[in-house]
């Protein structure tokens, strides 16, 4: 693991008692997100799809896998859900996390399966891989680096290190100071995008053990 190991772990005190909100719009892997935050120390996770407690929540996590478009129209298929979001995270600012397709709906469109509007929060849009080569292949599936982009070099998130992708589509922001992180996969990819209090990975840290485990313990602790 290529991470910096090294690096001291941040005081928890009782952060990681908040309430967090983790997504349930049919579209995620909500019960590997929810044991890595436990892994990660969290208490108090909720698996709803109830905009009430949404509102109430003080870190919100949006999982997401599959396409694009059926994501979407899960997320919109509740009703409320898409306003409190942006309540929560666009007017008062609660730390927000989005994991795969839930990172690629930050994006204004994606062009899966036609194209479909997004959240539109981080401007951009979310298109298919292309295969430079034919050695390369999509799904782009395994295990990654993770690199800094040098403007986030310090952010309270991110580090470089490993974590498991898979994903056929990629999110392209429009703003080069929006993505935190790259990979390269025949070609460099978007690994993660941050702005202010909104993130996103493309890799699922639910599965890119210590590396995302230990994101998702600084995204407890993250106070953006």
């Amino acid at each position: 693991m290529r991470a910096r190991a090294e690096r001291s772990p941040a005081p928890r005190g009782n952060l990681v008692a908040e309430a967090l909100a983790l997504i349930n719009y049919g579209a995620g892997n909500l019960h590997s997100v929810k044991n890595a935050l436990g892994a990660a120390g969290a208490r108090g996770v909720a698996v709803t799809h109830d905009p009430g407690i949404v509102r109430g929540a003080q870190r919100i996590v949006l999982p997401g896998v599959g396409a694009f478009r059926a994501c979407r129209e899960g997320l919109m298929g509740i009703p409320g859900m898409v306003e409190v979001l942006e309540e929560r995270v666009l007017k008062d600012a609660v730390p927000f996390l989005g994991i795969c397709v839930g990172m690629q709906l930050l994006a204004s469109r994606g062009l899966e399966h036609g194209a479909t509007r997004g959240l539109g929060w981080i401007a951009g849009q979310v298109t298919a891989i292309e295969r430079t080569d034919p050695a390369i292949k999509v799904p782009h599936m395994g295990w990654n680096d993770v690199r800094l982009t040098p403007h986030h070099r310090d952010h309270q998130l991110f580090d470089d290190g490993e974590a498991y992708f898979l994903h056929s589509y990629h999110f392209q922001p429009d703003d080069g100071r929006d993505i935190a992180a790259m990979t390269d996969h025949g070609g460099g990819l978007v690994a993660a995008v941050a702005r202010d209090n909104i993130a996103g990975v493309q890799f699922h840290p639910e599965k890119s053990q210590a590396y995302g485990i230990e994101l998702l313990r600084r995204f407890l602790e993250w106070r953006p």
